[in-house]
């Protein structure tokens, strides 16, 4: 992108995506974004988990009844994740990472959307949408998940941001 307004006017959540995969260099590129974005006191104690398992894929596709489906075609899928006894901006933190690798994937061509985890049920009764992506990818009690990053070569059409439809009543200044 020529400016990061122009990558803010372009990047758009991605559901459908290509066959195609993504590349370890494609993948680092989107994570250095990540390993690279300030958190909290500078304390960097996020984690990430990244799968391109398609079995995986398809589980983790499978944990909400309504707003993770899109995860199975994803080409590759990001956990976000915190340690919550070590780090009490956790959730901020990680939200900051989870934009920072959706910004770094459109910057190189690639589409992504977020699947909220947290506070989210599953598909089963009574269990949460977090010990499901626990179970599938084998995370530590220790760490809490905050979201999934579904990301591929999108084959879904997103026009651009408008910017003539920016909800500027809802700035006050002061």
């Amino acid at each position: 992108m020529d400016s990061f307004k122009e990558l803010c006017r372009q990047r758009r959540s991605h559901r459908k995506f290509s066959p195609e995969p993504v590349s370890d260099e494609q993948l680092k590129t989107i994570l250095s974004g990540a390993l690279m974005c300030p958190t909290s006191k500078g304390l960097r104690k996020w984690r990430f988990i990244v799968t391109r398992d398609p079995e995986r894929i398809s589980g983790l596709g499978g944990i909400r009844p309504n707003g993770s489906a899109f995860i199975s075609g994803a080409a590759a899928v990001v956990a976000v994740l915190g340690e919550p006894a070590a780090q009490e901006m956790w959730i901020e933190d990680g939200a900051i990472a989870a934009v920072t690798m959706q910004y770094m994937a459109e910057d190189i061509g690639l589409g992504s959307c977020w699947c909220q985890v947290r506070g989210r049920e599953s598909c089963d009764e009574g269990v949460t949408a977090e010990e499901k992506v626990k179970l599938i990818l084998g995370i530590k009690d220790e760490y809490s998940v905050l979201c999934l990053v579904g990301i591929g070569h999108p084959i879904d059409e997103r026009k651009p941001q408008d910017e003539s439809a920016l909800k500027w009543e809802q700035v006050e200044w002061k």
